[in-house]
């Protein structure tokens, strides 16, 4: 998912396993072979600062949550491939040629893109009740009858080039929260449809994700009571001064990633 116009979206519990408030990673561990982060703008690390000057408009950052896994271990090369706006397609054909049979660990979110959520999530703060709904229902039949393809063709591309890496697969978060009372923005209908389909994704990330031996990051997890409409969410809302900034995770947004990681 990656620049949306909305309201306010998502947040990060402490990172467990060694990693403290102050956002240190994990102490560093043995590790042999390469790290590859693959995906799209929540492993570039979108809205979370400190971006890496020469990946341009990837926007990677050293706050994303590749880039703190790596820094706690030590691993003989890291690619930070991710890229914001990424598709499975552009993973498939342009993020994949850091794999080989040294390769010891992959991550990646990707998904989101494919799906149409930035153009969701667009619709429905701009739109009714009705139009919002009737364009999240639009997600279902891809998601059953088309993304499961692309999916295929990009873990068994992953699983050929890298045979003996470990591959963790990260979910997104549920970008609202919907029990506590008043939330300024969407229509609990919207807010409603919206976590649906965000489960609707996260049920077949998890599945293609177990079919091919990959394991699966719970993201979506490590965000409970921190989405939008908890005092303490750990995504921007939505950013008038910087759209592209608009729901994606902050560093601690980033730093739940990393926990999901880790327990992974």
């Amino acid at each position: 998912m990656k620049e949306l116009r909305i309201t306010a979206y998502i947040a990060v519990l402490l990172l467990a396993v060694g990693v403290t408030l102050s956002g240190a990673a994990p102490q560093a561990a043995a590790a042999t072979g390469g790290y590859v982060a693959l995906g799209d703008s929540y492993s570039s690390g979108v809205g979370a600062k400190n971006y890496i000057a020469v990946s341009g408009r990837c926007q990677r950052s050293t706050n994303a949550y590749p880039h703190l896994w790596n820094a706690g271990r030590s691993y003989s090369s890291f690619a930070f491939n991710a890229c914001s706006g990424a598709r499975t397609d552009d993973v498939l054909a342009d993020q994949l040629g850091s794999l080989d049979s040294g390769t010891a660990m992959v991550t990646m979110t990707i998904g989101g893109n494919d799906a149409g959520f930035s153009d969701v999530m667009r619709t429905c703060i701009l739109s009714i009740r009705r139009v919002c709904h009737d364009r999240v229902m639009r997600v279902y039949p891809y998601i059953a009858s088309v993304l499961p393809a692309k999916f295929d063709r990009l873990y068994s591309a992953i699983k050929a080039k890298a045979p003996n890496a470990k591959v963790v697969v990260l979910n997104y978060p549920k970008p609202y929260e919907l029990n506590n009372g008043f939330c300024i923005g969407l229509t609990y209908g919207s807010r409603f449809d919206l976590n649906s389909a965000t489960d609707a994704l996260n049920g077949l990330i998890a599945q293609k994700a177990k079919q091919y031996g990959f394991a699966v990051g719970d993201a979506d997890t490590a965000f409970s009571n921190h989405r939008i409409c908890d005092d303490d969410s750990w995504l921007h809302a939505l950013n008038f001064a910087d759209t592209s900034v608009s729901y994606h995770p902050k560093p601690a947004g980033q730093r739940a990633y990393l926990k999901a990681l880790t327990s992974a």
